[in-house]
């Protein structure tokens, strides 16, 4: 099988998966989890500030994405993002109220405390927290993280956008201020170099 079409059926299983679990198929919203939470981990994991460590970790921002992906699930429309673009929009959200909050001066005040913490994880779900630390583990993803963030800045840009985030060449040319030319040319060098770390599934498998 080429690696075309492999990123075409991986693209079709979620697209599949996505939609049974707007029905109400559990399964499926835990397939979704299983086969995401890698891409959210990474993506958390390159976005997180160094000062806000200890506050927040990726693994906070992994169980808090998929807490509150569950409750907006039906605000999900396939006809107009795919869902791991969905998904991640909510990541962002996430994001921006954490760093708000490690912002706040008495965030900032004193030491990390459960109540400083940016989210309140305790009634997240045991298998939500224990892929989400698996994640924290995995050596070939804490690879990936390593390898991306030792790129030059535009590249890493590239990698967060076209690759995690899956958004469009097109859009991601008019972000980094490029041509969408230039933009194909470097994410398709850069993609082909990541797909060699072994890690399936974890760069963009929407289509364009």
């Amino acid at each position: 099988m080429t690696a075309e079409s492999e990123e075409k059926r991986r693209h079709r299983e979620t697209v599949h998966l996505a939609r049974d679990a707007q029905s109400g198929g559990q399964a499926s919203f835990g397939a979704l989890y299983e086969r995401l939470t890698p891409v959210l981990h990474s993506w958390a994991s390159l976005r997180l500030r160094p000062g806000m460590r200890g506050r927040v970790e990726p693994d906070d921002i992994v169980q808090e994405v998929w807490m509150r992906a569950h409750r907006v699930f039906d605000r999900w429309d396939s006809s107009r993002s795919p869902f791991r673009a969905w998904l991640l929009s909510v990541a962002k959200n996430v994001m921006l109220e954490a760093l708000r909050h490690v912002r706040r001066p008495d965030a900032a005040a004193g030491g990390v405390t459960q109540s400083s913490k940016a989210f309140d994880l305790a009634d997240v779900p045991a298998d939500v927290t224990s892929l989400s630390r698996r994640c924290a583990r995995d050596e070939r993803l804490l690879g990936f993280v390593e390898c991306v963030r030792e790129l030059p800045a535009g590249d890493r840009m590239l990698v967060v956008h076209c690759g995690l985030e899956g958004d469009t060449c097109k859009n991601v040319a008019v972000r980094l201020d490029l041509t969408e030319a230039a933009v194909i040319k470097r994410w398709q060098r850069l993609k082909k170099r990541l797909e060699g770390m072994g890690v399936p599934g974890l760069l963009s498998d929407e289509e364009s």
